[in-house]
């Protein structure tokens, strides 16, 4: 399993520790993610995603997963986000 996020796509970064005396030693910064579940009140189910929390963060300011995925272009979204985008949108054409 990839550390990255299932909502923004953020993944791994890489840089230097740095010691006071200027050695300097690879190290990985990690993304804070999370396992959590996600309502479409569309679809009605909870969706589990791997999520960072910036990302959880973004979701709860769009006001839920189905108006965060109404707003995002689809360059900017995950294959599963994909998916789930096109699921809601033919669940709403059809409603």
């Amino acid at each position: 399993m990839s550390r990255r996020c299932e909502i923004t796509g953020k993944g791994v970064m890489v840089g230097n520790n740095v010691s006071h005396a200027n050695n300097r030693t690879r190290r990985r910064f990690l993304p804070n993610l999370q396992h959590i579940s996600l309502m479409s009140e569309a679809l009605g189910v909870n969706i589990p995603v791997r999520s960072s929390v910036h990302g959880m963060r973004i979701v709860e300011s769009k006001g839920g997963l189905d108006a965060y995925l109404a707003v995002t272009p689809k360059s900017k979204l995950t294959e599963k986000m994909l998916k789930l985008k096109r699921k809601i949108e033919k669940k709403a054409v059809v409603a």
